[in-house]
């Protein structure tokens, strides 16, 4: 099978790794030449393109799969509805004219709920501003894709996090992530061998236009995971008194863990974060 990866950063690279390590071949797309290059070494065939770009299309190959997990440039609306809806589109055409299958990682950032209460595959989206809303529109570009008859599917992702990305940790280490206003509300994470998993299990077994979950088995309340981080950082935890802006709501991934036949690694937080923060022995 040969693998279109969009995207190919720091969680592109890990999905095509996996589809190299199990005998697949890959092309991973970089905006940058040279960061496309380096894709080489690795045994990734690079391409150096913006889908954004007119005409980007024509020089996509023939693939029996694509991955768009491409990122915005910058958090404005135009550089979201670039990455998101342009690139999309151009990789539905393609996808189209070469009956591939498509999955695109999302995110469950559209769900904007704040009522503390579960939200599942099947709850409406609730975009809380113009970039969320783009990222909503972005889902419904790809569902509508899949209800036309194209292989197409979305795996929205939870807070990403692992090797090379523990931002967490130094949030909590630097009081931005507190105790006090706001610790009841619900985080949740996805540790990026999981979200590789729950990709490529999209690819092998996602039904066309369906939504999935890729979150872990344990969403926790905000002071558990602060007070979990700093005891084993070994600092004290700092304390808010205004609440930070955001969703609270736990996202759940039962159905999607049965429908796609994913073994998560990293069940909560715990197990993702052990291995990438040092404890601090007490003596």
């Amino acid at each position: 099978m040969h693998v279109l990866v969009a995207g190919c950063g720091w969680l592109g690279s890990a999905i095509a790794r996996r589809l190299l390590f199990e005998g697949q071949r890959v092309t991973g797309i970089r905006r940058d030449p040279a960061r496309a290059a380096a894709l080489a070494s690795t045994g990734i065939a690079p391409l150096a393109l913006d889908l954004a770009a007119p005409g980007a299309e024509a020089r996509l190959p023939a693939v029996d799969a694509v991955v768009a997990c491409q990122s915005a440039t910058s958090d404005t609306t135009e550089a979201y509805r670039a990455a998101y809806l342009d690139a999309n589109r151009a990789l539905l055409a393609h996808a189209r004219r070469c009956g591939a299958r498509l999955v695109y990682t999302g995110s469950t950032g559209v769900l904007g709920q704040s009522d503390g209460l579960d939200v599942d595959e099947s709850s409406p989206p609730m975009p809380l501003g113009p970039t969320a809303e783009v990222l909503a529109e972005a889902e419904r570009a790809i569902q509508a894709a899949g209800a036309a008859g194209l292989g197409a599917c979305v795996v929205r992702l939870s807070g990403l996090y692992g090797p090379g990305r523990a931002g967490i940790v130094e949030r909590v280490r630097s009081g931005r992530l507190a105790l006090g206003a706001g610790e009841q509300a619900w985080m949740n994470f996805c540790h990026l061998d999981d979200a590789v998993s729950f990709v490529l299990a999209a690819i092998a077994r996602g039904a066309p236009g369906a939504v999935y979950h890729g979150s872990d088995a344990a969403p926790a309340r905000r002071r558990e995971v602060v007070r979990w981080i700093a005891d084993r950082i070994g600092v004290e935890p700092a304390r808010a008194t205004v609440a930070p802006p955001g969703p609270d709501r736990r996202v759940l991934s039962e159905r999607t863990r049965a429908a796609l036949g994913v073994t998560l690694a990293c069940p909560s937080f715990r197990e993702g974060l052990i291995p990438l923060v040092p404890e601090v022995r007490r003596a």
